[in-house]
């Protein structure tokens, strides 16, 4: 197949990883003694970045916010921010439940990390993922994190609005997002863990007639709901990288035809590549004071994550990596309460002379 040819399908490096069902179970770390319970708040916040989106996905967001044990107490004190971002086919609210929030917030403090807000938004779309990227089909969910979601908790809550005091992660789709927005917005967060990224590469274009016809004779909510786990994902990721506002009903083009691979829609699925465009960001990703990355050993995503690693050396960034024992899901809990929160409380800004 020609080069050019080559690119699209990002998504389908997570086939050989995550399972089918939209809510996996994960084992969480054990209780730890002594731990004081967080605030957990619901809220919903407008997203002015999405609005007149062509989906018609919501535009007033559900998120959820965790304040720490002395924030109810410490009138006068600001704290650091941690945006966790969720991954494809669930929403904020089911995460809770993979990264086991709140008791890994609750043990993560206990066991010694400082206390910091941590922020949940949800980015699940018509097709189950916005992939947190810029699109009239989706809306522009790159920048409702970055911006709207940002300024809101801001507004809202007693935080320390320093870049430096602001940490982005997320897993999978969530860890795609966070490495997209992480390289375009270090202007707003200060460091940045990437867990389990799905979709940094171009992938070989689907060619599945078959697969192609079902997604093409979807023309209605009750259809999509007839689909599987991987064809929404095709048509979330066409949904966000190769928008077109003259196809209805779903205003996407897909990247293959007949069988064969549209050079033009695979273009832009490339184009939206975090591996093919990282060259254009390195004096961001230089910003930030630590970025870390991780993957299980088990995970099929671990090649193109060792991949951004190695780019990151290439270029002198500094920033940790590990290949830890698990697969794509198993070790959420765990890894979210002992390796990414302690991360953000030993590099985000917990006080004025922090720069």
């Amino acid at each position: 197949m020609n080069k050019l040819l080559a690119a699209g399908a990002l998504l389908l490096g997570v086939l050989a990883t995550t399972p089918a069902p939209a809510q996996v179970k994960t084992q969480p770390p054990p209780v730890v003694a002594g731990a004081k319970p967080v605030t957990v708040e619901r809220i919903q916040i407008h997203g002015v970045s999405l609005e007149g989106n062509l989906e018609g996905d919501a535009v007033d967001r559900d998120v959820l916010v965790f304040l720490p044990p002395g924030y109810a107490k410490e009138k006068r004190k600001r704290y650091p921010v941690v945006y966790a971002l969720h991954g494809f086919f669930i929403g904020a609210e089911q995460w809770t439940h993979e990264i086991h929030v709140p008791q890994t917030i609750e043990g993560a403090f206990a066991l010694g990390a400082r206390e910091m807000i941590v922020v949940l938004p949800d980015s699940k779309t018509l097709h189950n993922g916005s992939m947190y990227s810029s699109s009239v089909t989706t809306g522009d969910f790159e920048n409702f994190i970055a911006r709207d979601v940002v300024a809101y908790v801001d507004a809202h809550y007693r935080t320390d609005a320093r870049r430096e005091s602001r940490g982005l992660a997320g897993h999978s789709m969530g860890g795609y997002g966070a490495t997209r927005i992480g390289m375009k917005h270090a202007d707003v967060f200060g460091s940045l863990y990437i867990m389990s990224p799905c979709c940094l590469s171009s992938r070989p274009a689907p060619t599945d007639v078959e697969l192609q016809k079902k997604i093409e004779a979807a023309k209605s909510a009750a259809d999509l709901d007839k689909l599987t786990f991987w064809v929404r994902a095709q048509l979330a990721s066409a949904a966000a990288w190769s928008p077109n506002p003259d196809n209805p009903p779903w205003f996407l083009d897909l990247p293959t035809r007949n069988g064969e691979p549209r050079p033009d829609v695979l273009a832009k699925w490339d184009a939206n590549a975090p591996l093919n465009f990282i060259d254009q960001y390195v004096g961001g990703l230089r910003r930030y004071r630590a970025i870390s990355i991780d993957v299980g050993d088990q995970d099929g995503l671990r090649t193109d994550t060792a991949r951004l690693h190695e780019v990151l050396d290439v270029y002198h960034i500094a920033h940790g990596f590990e290949i830890y024992a698990g697969d794509h899901t198993n070790r959420l809990g765990d890894r979210f309460q002992n390796h990414v929160l302690p991360f953000f409380s030993q590099h985000l800004c917990f006080d004025a002379a922090c720069k």
